[in-house]
């Protein structure tokens, strides 16, 4: 299995843009956008992260399916608003995977055989032996690789995309230049952050 991104939803990137003016605005109103508008979200989309001129931002929601690596997640759980809607579940599903082709190309095949060894004994376990089955379940969540991938639903936006981009751009998982791409072709993100599109190094 390889990392990828699928079903992808953007909202309130108008909206957003708009709103990015009300601190000056003395009548409230949501006219239609105008070049100005604009103008001024690029400047200040484009500021340094943490500034906080780039706010608004955060009013351009991304929702969208992702599917990973285990060591893929725990690097992406470290951001603040890169959330989870709804996720795989290895406690709901660990049993039913195929397990061989739920794990990326680079896991050794070692370790699978024995992950699958592991599920095939806790199978054989009888269902009257609670403490057994109980004690093989933990070895087998245990012992699952972290080349292990699971499918999940998340929602982030502009302003937290923008700090993913701009620190895993150029990181050494091949899966964080993808993830980057694929924020390279969000509507206006471009445009709006002031980030420059390059190729990896």
């Amino acid at each position: 299995m390889d990392f990828h991104i699928g079903k992808t939803e953007v909202y309130g990137v108008e909206y957003a843009i708009k709103a990015s003016g009300n601190p000056m605005r003395t009548v409230f109103n949501r006219d239609p956008l105008t070049e100005k508008d604009m103008n001024r979200a690029t400047l200040l989309g484009s500021c340094k992260s943490g500034e906080g001129h780039d706010n608004y931002l955060k009013g351009c929601v991304v929702e969208f399916d992702i599917t990973a690596p285990l060591f893929w997640w725990k690097e992406a759980q470290r951001y603040h608003w890169f959330d989870f809607v709804s996720s795989q579940s290895t406690m709901h599903c660990l049993l039913k995977f195929d397990l061989s082709n739920q794990c990326v190309s680079d896991t050794n095949k070692e370790i699978i055989a024995i992950l699958e060894r592991i599920k095939d004994e806790y199978n054989a376990i009888s269902e009257d032996d609670k403490e057994a089955k109980k004690a093989k379940w933990r070895e087998l969540v245990a012992s699952t690789p972290v080349g292990f991938c699971l499918g999940a639903t998340m929602v982030t936006n502009y302003q937290q995309l923008k700090t993913m981009y701009k620190q895993r751009r150029y990181h050494k998982l091949k899966e964080w230049h993808v993830f980057c791409d694929w924020v390279e072709t969000l509507p206006h993100f471009l445009e709006l952050t002031g980030v420059k599109k390059e190729e990896v190094k």
